[in-house]
């Protein structure tokens, strides 16, 4: 056994009380083995490079490995399976000189092999509940195949379509996100890391990423401090106070300094203001980036790194190649570099690594935690529930009779069911959208199919979006054929659904895009197929909010199912065929067209906000389209109607400290069982500074049956009612306060209480 294990060992039997380690023995462990370690094997431990996929018995004989042996890797990420992690482990722990452990990360976004929607359309379930669930058999399968850190929860607050990654994050609103962030950290970690079915997270991307200018992926993003602390920080603080065990840097600048080597942000806010105590990682080849940034050359950039706050570096190698380099210069010292190998090798005592290094190494495991029956239901579920109906003219919930016509190019294409950063996936047994009907239907119905269109009439846009093995299968017929045969086909059927919308990485990284509306040639298909007279149904895939403008005034009805994941099929036929009732709400407003982007509901007034109907001279609006979206945030239909009384609060005033309950009824005044997602928003109509028209404060999902009234209730107390103000101070400041509840950001009843 190394000497290292037993040194570790002798520490921890002597002063380990539980399961749960404390904080003090894991610290005299950390230093134990820190006295043993050179310089060149810190470094080493600040190290990340990708690993890629070895098949078993290769990985001994690769560059990689060779590292490893010398002390120069601190973790691998990109590898998947049990036989090659523990070959890797075992060449670390055996062949190193003093047997550390190696940390493996994969991006477990939403889901492992058992995938859950997209986490844009997670997030419209607003069931937190069922949100850290997801992330909970997403830990159990991950670290049964080997997995111990996920590159997830991503908590970017983004208000811009354009940017394809919004499909990654939890929407447009802080408050949301941040329940959401702690939901996900609670499901990755549990309580007890050292646990071989719990994993750590990695809150990404630190920070501001999801502003970045003109919706373009790893562009600049600037904005005020105070726009920072009110809106944007606040998620990435949740997860923290949640316990998060890892941070990952951006790779956008703000003021001026990248993320990743910008010391105000990952030393003065991260650590000093916030107390975190996990370690910093870059983003993929973040490092050496920051070269074409303009702030130096590669030793120069990874100086500034360390220095800022960085612990590991992703990929760029900068770190392990020059840090010795700038030590012996002064550019930085030993010290910097100690408290970051600290850091790394804290969070692989609280995952249990030195205990044992093969804890997640188990192939009983494997075979029998992942993608299970069980857990592919629990995604279906989830599938469901992230589902929004955006219109409906009496067409849903469909009869399982007669013959219903499957249209569309995201009909019948599996690998596309999972969407964006689902690496783990297994897209051949995903269940497409004619997989479930098929099955849902039985005898009972005729199901006929046609493509009916490619999903883009540029076939270089479609190259574009074809990562990680998800192809579009684009059909070599012109479109008139596809389209014709469509038609052809639907003129037969009772009624027609229509799959439309984007490829699985049609969003996602580097997916951004200036165009929101449906490829021309879905649309030009949507127009065929409702020129039949019979009635369609649209089931739209996306992975971000499009301009439907057009296909809100003709479409009779419109299931936005986003990417549910394995099991959508199965999900979408639940929801088409009345089985479940859709309940998902909107996290993002949908504009009218692009031109209106940015739009989202917590604005705040001009000087000369409109205060009547569009259009009026000399007030803020446009002179060719009005201010509204075409569904606002918070939105979405049920097949049951939900009306709402008046909002009641039981203070007409409250002092600091105080806090005033607010109540309003709900029915259901429909003839279908239905869950309804309750909101609440607060409007502070004077402040120090400006404040928005509006702020979502609370939410409860309930369920009623049809016919059934409930009374839900909230609690509104000083800390809600606080914000920061120009000295960035948090503070609740006297005066009046609207209070808000309804079933969307735009229909809400109101009532008014005064903070003495």
């Amino acid at each position: 056994m190394k000497l290292i294990y037993l040194l570790a060992l002798v520490v921890v039997l002597t002063s380990c009380s539980g399961p749960v380690q404390k904080q003090s023995d894991i610290d005299a462990r950390v230093d134990s083995v820190l006295n043993l370690m050179t310089l060149e094997e810190k470094i080493g431990q600040l190290n990340l490079p990708s690993a890629g996929q070895f098949t078993t018995g290769a990985a001994a004989n690769s560059d990689i490995a060779k590292k490893i042996e010398s002390g120069q890797v601190g973790g691998l990420f990109n590898i998947k399976r049990v036989a090659a992690i523990r070959e890797m482990q075992q060449i670390a722990v055996e062949k190193s000189r003093l047997g550390i452990p190696l940390i493996f990360g994969m991006d477990v976004i939403h889901g492992y092999e058992s995938v859950f929607p997209i986490p844009l359309g997670l997030s419209c379930s607003w069931d937190m509940d069922l949100i850290e669930r997801s992330a909970r058999i997403a830990a159990t399968e991950a670290s049964a195949d080997g997995i111990n850190w996920t590159f997830s929860p991503m908590l970017d607050l983004s208000r811009d379509p354009r940017w394809g990654r919004i499909s990654e994050g939890n929407g447009e609103d802080t408050y949301l996100s941040s329940r959401i962030a702690e939901a996900m950290v609670r499901g990755y970690q549990g309580d007890d890391l050292t646990a071989n079915n719990t994993i750590m997270s990695c809150v990404k991307h630190y920070a501001l990423y999801g502003a970045a200018e003109a919706g373009r992926d790893y562009n600049t993003t600037d904005m005020s401090h105070i726009r920072m602390y009110n809106e944007y920080f606040p998620p990435y603080k949740a997860a923290i106070d949640a316990g998060a065990g890892s941070i990952m840097a951006s790779f956008n600048e703000i003021d001026g300094v990248p993320a990743t080597a910008n010391k105000w942000l990952l030393t003065e806010v991260l650590r000093n203001q916030w107390g975190f105590k996990g370690f910093v990682v870059s983003d993929y080849t973040g490092v050496s980036e920051m070269i074409a940034h303009g702030i130096g050359d590669l030793q120069t950039v990874s100086a500034r790194a360390l220095d800022a706050g960085l612990d590991m570096d992703m990929v760029s190698e900068g770190l392990l190649t020059t840090l010795k380099k700038s030590v012996d210069e002064g550019k930085i010292t030993e010290q910097q570099i100690t408290e970051a190998c600290r850091r790394v090798l804290k969070a692989k005592f609280q995952l249990g690594l030195f205990d044992d290094p093969y804890r997640y190494c188990s192939e009983e495991r494997a075979k029998s935690e992942v993608f299970t029956a069980t857990n592919r239901a629990e995604a279906r579920k989830a599938a469901t529930e992230s589902f929004v109906l955006l219109k409906n003219d009496n067409v849903l919930p469909l009869k399982k009779s007669g013959t219903i016509a499957v249209i569309g190019p995201m009909a019948n294409t599996r690998e596309n069911m999972t969407g964006t950063w689902s690496v783990a996936a297994r897209f051949s047994e995903s269940i497409s959208v004619m997989d479930g009907l098929t099955k849902a239907v039985g005898n009972s119905a005729k199901l006929v199919y046609a493509r009916g269109s490619n999903l883009h009439e540029d076939a270089a846009i479609e190259e574009r979006a074809t990562m990680f093995g998800k192809s579009l299968n684009r059909d070599k017929r012109s479109a008139e054929e596809m389209r014709s045969e469509a038609v052809r086909i639907a003129r037969a059927a009772d009624v027609i659904v229509a799959v439309v919308g984007e490829g699985a990485e049609m969003s996602g990284e580097a997916s951004s895009v200036t165009n929101l509306e449906l490829p021309q040639t879905q649309r030009e298909l949507l127009k065929a197929l409702l020129q039949t007279g019979k009635p369609v149904v649209a089931v739209l895939f996306t992975g971000r909010p499009l301009v439907l403008k057009w296909e809100n005034e003709n479409v009779p009805a419109i299931l936005n199912v986003w990417f549910g994941g394995s099991e959508a099929g199965d999900a979408i036929a639940d929801v088409l065929f009345g089985d479940v009732n859709p309940s998902g709400k909107l996290t993002t407003t949908f504009p009218q067209n692009v031109g209106q982007i940015p739009l989202y509901y917590v604005h705040k007034n001009t000087g000369r906000p409109l205060s009547g109907p569009w259009f009026q001279k000399f007030q803020s609006n446009y002179i060719d389209v009005s201010n509204e979206p075409v569904y606002p945030f918070g939105y979405g239909l049920s097949y049951t109607t939900f009306t709402y009384g008046d909002v009641k609060v039981d203070k007409s005033s409250i002092t600091q400290g105080d806090s005033v309950t607010v109540s309003i009824d709900v029915t259901n005044a429909g003839k279908y069982d239905g869950a309804e997602v309750v909101q609440l928003y607060i409007r502070d109509w004077v402040g120090s500074v400006t404040r928005p028209v509006k702020e979502l404060r609370g939410f409860k999902k309930v369920m009623l049956k049809a016919g059934e009234a409930k009374t839900v209730t909230f609690q509104l107390t000083t800390q809600d009612l606080s914000f920061y103000n120009s000295d960035l101070k948090w503070v609740a400041e006297p005066g009046e306060f609207s209070v808000f509840a309804g079933g969307n950001s735009n229909d809400v009843k109101e009532a008014k209480f005064t903070l003495q």
